[in-house]
């Protein structure tokens, strides 16, 4: 069981670039985890990653481990779903990514319901506004907001998501009502933006009287955090564009109102994605099975 964790490990530090991102995404110390690789290192006499104090890359013969490696795990992975196949016990771990507002509302309230269903299944769920890679970060399912970029992937809708353009009273009292969309352009108010790095420019495809148009918005403020975007409109500093859910509450409460309701933006597609293979093990169907129902009840 050790060298398979050695593997593990190695496999985890190789998609991530980093001792110890690995680490944490394995649940042990990064001494542990750098413990593993030199003790891989010693049994197979070669150096897998070259290490400097900034970064961390593998070396050639690292890089022809990296396929045999990830087959390992992969065998094991379906022979753990075979198991299953013959015992009907789902057991193992599921590695889940979703953008932060889908997954703080929506996702991880769930969770809890899913384990108690099968407590065998361990879930990793991971929340990030950033664009994530399911096959290089070993991701078993993601949660998207929109299309995704990756034609390989499948992808099961869940539901279409109303949006709409909120911003605080405070706000709208200062800097008044945008008319039309041509104020949004003009720069005549100020717009909460999500930028990361690898970001497309960024643009709000609204309903207006000719039709859908996408309006190319900017503004002082911008973040990778969708939340944060949201408490700066609460706290007056600019219009954001949301799915309603996602600020339900702060409508109910009067911390936002919707400006510019006769060009709204486009509603907006939830829904999981997964490659082919990961969707033959019976966990990740049970737990995709699961969220669907339980968001789609929760969306209507």
């Amino acid at each position: 069981m050790a060298y398979f964790d050695n593997i593990r490990t190695f496999v985890r530090v190789y998609e991530l670039g980093s001792m110890s991102a690995a680490a944490r995404d394995l649940r042990v110390s990064a001494a542990v985890a750098s413990s593993r690789i030199s003790q891989l290192e010693e049994h197979l006499s070669v150096r897998l990653f070259q290490r400097t104090t900034r970064k961390l890359n593998p070396t050639e013969q690292g890089e022809l481990f990296y396929p045999g490696a990830k087959k390992i795990l992969e065998s094991v992975d379906e022979a753990e779903a075979e198991i299953t196949n013959v015992t009907q016990i789902p057991r193992g771990t599921i590695y889940v990514a979703a953008p932060l507002g889908v997954g703080q509302r929506l996702i991880a309230p769930k969770i809890p319901g899913f384990r108690k269903d099968y407590p065998l299944i361990n879930v990793r769920l991971r929340l990030s506004d950033r664009k994530l890679d399911l096959a290089a970060e070993g991701l078993d399912v993601a949660f998207i907001l929109g299309l995704p970029e990756d034609s390989n992937l499948r992808m099961r809708k869940i539901a279409d998501c109303s949006r709409g353009l909120y911003a605080s009273p405070d706000y709208i009292t200062e800097r008044g009502q945008p008319a039309t969309s041509n104020d949004l352009k003009s720069g005549a108010h100020d717009c909460l933006n999500l930028r990361y790095p690898g970001a497309p420019e960024f643009q709000w495809p609204l309903e207006t009287p000719t039709g859908v148009k996408r309006i190319a918005v900017t503004g002082p403020m911008e973040s990778d955090h969708g939340d944060v975007l949201t408490n700066w409109a609460v706290d007056g500093f600019g219009i954001v564009l949301k799915a309603e859910f996602e600020v339900a509450d702060h409508l109910a409460a009067g911390r936002l109102v919707k400006v510019l309701e006769n060009e709204p933006p486009i509603p907006v597609q939830m829904a999981c994605l997964y490659t082919h293979r990961r969707m033959q093990d019976p966990k990740t169907r049970l737990f995709i099975d699961f969220m669907v129902k339980e968001i789609q009840r929760d969306l209507k």
